[in-house]
């Protein structure tokens, strides 16, 4: 069995073999020459910046002793955070979560550092380092003695936003998850918690969850918006601010209800809840952010109406919302979407809608970038919905070749996000039409279901 040498032996090795001295390589690292011989003659402890400035000097890899590092200079010295934080952070940026999860596992048994792996968890999740940052989450979670803390609470939130992806059924596992923390959330990040969780359900298109949480969301975001008032009258507000004004959580709810109300057909309600956002006359706020958001409500209330009218049957609101989306590019495909169910829902056409819009139905079909306000997430459900009526409409009207064209994709990506439901949708579809199916639209159709089977093994 071959023997390591150790970090020290090393360099001992490195300066003889380049025939360097302790204060050439010194200035080569930018390190005094008492710190390199207190190294190099093992009376002097090692911190990571001098272990990266020596690694540099000697041309290696920055993370190259890291596992010896571990081995010497933490197993075998009593922990110390000051030493251990600086190494804990390298070790992420550096992407070595093996070190990392050593390193942790030591720690974990002192529960005194708990709050010291909880901020190197947050730094690391805000600058995008989302896989250490879960794992450092899972493990505080599992260490937290207090299972009411809020702490605890910010690492399921934080764990539930990493989780969120394109796959439907590991969402909606990650949602319900979730789902028990919320209320211990401080006041101001239950917002966002509670809009996520919303918006994460509305792309399922679980709308009784919707429902459940939106309300939740405005009634918090109302008392929390009194309460605002209340502080600005007498005196300045310095406490935690949210990420968009208060009466837009407050308006969103709204919205989200509503369009909950119309997946249930119970239009009359979904209306009010739309005139609740429109009328935003009441709020005080003046600044810049705040008129930004009053202005996108009150333009969402007159597309949403048009959206409500249609598809409770109003063809003649027709025209007006085709004038309206015409020069709003981010809302073409929810439009379109929208119009296309209200036209399979009631028998009217809308051949010229399509022939207006064809460019950018093309492109939506080559999955070329949606552009507009919406996730990426969003948008892949949107797309699949409308993907699946807009077959429903041509293979109605005999253009199979288009309609199964149609079909096809959006069976294609609900296999991609793992969407069962709209894929069993377009099975039963196709099975519906396919003596109208050519042998090569057949073919692709086989080797789909293939991949669906697949992924359901």
């Amino acid at each position: 069995m071959e023997i390591t040498p150790t970090i020290r032996a090393e360099v001992q090795t490195y300066l003889i073999r380049k025939s360097l001295t302790m204060t050439e390589f010194g200035h080569i690292i930018d390190l005094n020459v008492g710190t390199v011989s207190g190294i190099v003659t093992g009376n002097r402890p090692i911190s990571v910046h001098q272990l990266d400035r020596i690694t540099m000097g000697m041309n290696l890899p920055p993370d190259y002793f890291y596992e010896r590092y571990i081995d010497e200079c933490i197993e075998e010295e009593p922990l110390n955070w000051r030493r251990i934080s600086p190494f804990l952070y390298r070790c992420v940026v550096l992407g070595r979560l093996d070190c990392l999860r050593r390193v942790v596992g030591m720690l974990l048994d002192n529960p005194v550092y708990l709050p010291s792996l909880f901020e190197v968890a947050e730094d690391s999740f805000k600058k995008g380092n989302t896989e250490a940052a879960a794992f450092l989450y899972e493990n505080v979670s599992e260490g937290e003695k207090y299972q009411y803390s809020e702490r605890l609470a910010v690492c399921q939130y934080r764990l539930f936003t990493i989780r969120i992806g394109d796959d439907q059924e590991k969402n909606y596992d990650a949602a319900i998850q979730f789902e028990p923390y919320v209320d211990r959330l401080d006041e101001v990040d239950q917002l966002d918690a509670l809009k996520d969780l919303a918006n994460t359900y509305r792309s399922l298109r679980k709308w009784d969850k919707v429902e459940l949480f939106a309300k939740a969301m405005g009634d918090k975001a109302k008392i929390q918006y009194k309460l605002q008032q209340q502080r600005h009258h007498v005196h300045k507000d310095n406490s935690k601010k949210p990420n968009f004004p208060l009466f837009a959580y407050w308006a969103f709810s709204h919205l989200l209800r509503s369009q909950a109300c119309g997946e249930r057909k119970d239009y009359e309600k979904g209306l009010q809840h739309i005139k609740k956002y429109a009328d935003l006359s009441w709020v005080t706020d003046t600044d810049e952010e705040a008129l930004k958001w009053r202005k996108k409500y009150e333009d969402w209330a007159v597309v949403n109406t048009y959206v409500n009218k249609l598809l409770s049957g109003d063809k003649s609101v027709l025209s007006d919302y085709v004038a309206y989306i015409s020069s709003r590019k981010d809302e073409i495909l929810p439009a379109l979407d929208i119009m296309i169910e209200a036209a399979n829902r009631y028998h009217f056409d809308v051949d010229d809608i399509l022939k207006q819009f064809e460019r950018e139905i093309i492109s939506f079909l080559e999955q070329e970038k949606v552009e507009g306000l919406y996730s990426h997430r969003f948008t892949t459900e949107r797309y699949t919905h409308f993907s699946r009526e807009l077959a429903i409409y041509l293979l109605r009207k005999g253009k199979f070749s288009d309609g199964f064209t149609f079909l096809l994709s959006c069976l294609e990506k609900s296999a991609e996000v793992n969407n069962k439901i709209q894929a069993i949708r377009c099975m039963r579809l196709f099975t519906y039409f396919k003596e109208h199916a050519s042998a090569h639209t057949r073919a692709v159709y086989g080797n789909l279901i293939k991949v669906v089977n697949e992924d359901e093994e």
